[in-house]
């Protein structure tokens, strides 16, 4: 019974409403409170006494419900049309209150004082001004605050879906790239009259574009459906270079259940293709590996081709290579600065891309 109350209280509080009202009770309520403390030794009779206060608080709720509405019509004026207004407001809620104010004190206490009407007059139209200026002060406090946390959450909002439409840009910039490459080798392969193979080419690429199209590009997959995609692709390059085109996996230990983006590694491999394996007369091999290190996925992506010219190899991630540049942006978009790709000419010949993320599991697309 105590759960569902604290339930149902809950649900209501996450009304702008319910929240308004709940301030609102609780700061009368509170100024109730302290005006019968305060007063409770030197008044003789209580219960009139209790009944003044009563008055003037529900008076006060009153005034400051009709203070908040005028609020709301000034909320969208200019600046000085606000002030202005809103001290008018609170001028002629404070005469009205200290009226209700003053008239029950005479009415109470005025044959026992000795002070000039005129003067309680002032000091009860004070005491209220400045009760109302309070409160006007809490209004339009919390209503500034809320208005810049709804800004921040908006600006967050928009943030986020600028991120995540670049991130997609990004995904979908491979694809046509990669199809550029692909329609170009079966064009050739129709040009040659092989119509067998072209034909085999087509429907690789079919399952390709299909994965490719299907998966989310927000969402992260696990390294090992990756490979599987990866292989998609392989086997299309495959048709191009039957034999002269060799893969090798090494995926150690937790490696394969790592997410990475998707589609990582097609543009890398297409790379290696590119400048590597296409370059050598009798074909080469493509080695990647991964491994778990220090909470970190390691990955290379590497070929025996001829390697790079020093220059060409400094703009790779940058501005060369339309694929590789949009991995390395992806890369940086989803993890700044907790990624890194380095790129190398290695020791015995060829290419080696190496990337550092932070290792992660669990949802994937």
């Amino acid at each position: 019974m105590g759960h569902n109350a604290f339930q149902w209280l809950s649900e209501r509080l996450a009304a702008p409403q319910w929240q308004y009202w709940a301030l609102q009770l609780s700061g009368w309520g509170g100024y109730t409170l302290l005006i019968f403390v305060g007063s409770f030794f030197w008044v003789e009779n209580h219960w009139l006494h209790s009944g003044y206060i009563a008055v003037a608080t529900s008076s006060g709720v009153m005034l400051s419900e009709c203070m908040r509405r005028c609020f709301q019509r000034l909320w969208n004026k200019p600046d000085a049309a606000r002030l202005f207004g809103t001290l008018g407001v609170v001028i002629l809620a404070a005469l009205v209150w200290a009226a209700i104010k003053f008239g029950g004190s005479l009415w109470l206490y005025g044959k026992e004082r000795d002070e000039h009407p005129a003067v309680l007059a002032i000091y009860w139209f004070s005491y209220s001004f400045l009760i109302m200026m309070t409160w006007a002060a809490l209004y339009y406090g919390i209503k500034y605050y809320q208005t810049s946390q709804t800004q921040q959450e908006k600006a967050l909002r928009a943030e986020s879906m600028a991120h995540q439409a670049k991130l997609k840009m990004l995904r979908y910039q491979l694809n046509p790239h990669f199809l550029f490459n692909t329609l170009n080798a079966i064009s050739t392969l129709i040009l040659d009259k092989q119509g067998r193979t072209a034909n085999d080419m087509v429907s690789r690429l079919s399952q390709f574009l299909r994965y490719s199209l299907d998966n989310d590009p927000m969402l992260k997959v696990t390294l090992a459906k990756e490979v599987e995609a990866l292989m998609l692709y392989l086997d299309i390059e495959k048709v191009r270079f039957a034999d002269r085109l060799g893969v090798s996996l090494d995926l150690e230990g937790e490696s394969p259940r790592a997410l990475v983006p998707s589609l990582l590694l097609q543009p890398l491999v297409e790379n290696a293709i590119k400048y590597g394996i296409s370059q050598c007369e009798w074909g080469g091999e493509i080695t990647i590996k991964a491994r778990v290190f220090a909470g970190e996925l390691l990955l290379e992506v590497s070929d025996n081709g001829p390697g790079m010219p020093e220059d060409k190899l400094a703009a790779l991630g940058s501005g060369y290579g339309v694929g590789i540049r949009n991995t390395c942006e992806r890369l940086r978009a989803l993890y700044g600065e907790e990624q890194k790709v380095r790129f190398r000419n290695r020791d015995g010949g060829g290419l080696a891309v190496h990337i550092r993320i932070p290792y992660e599991t669990g949802r994937t697309g």
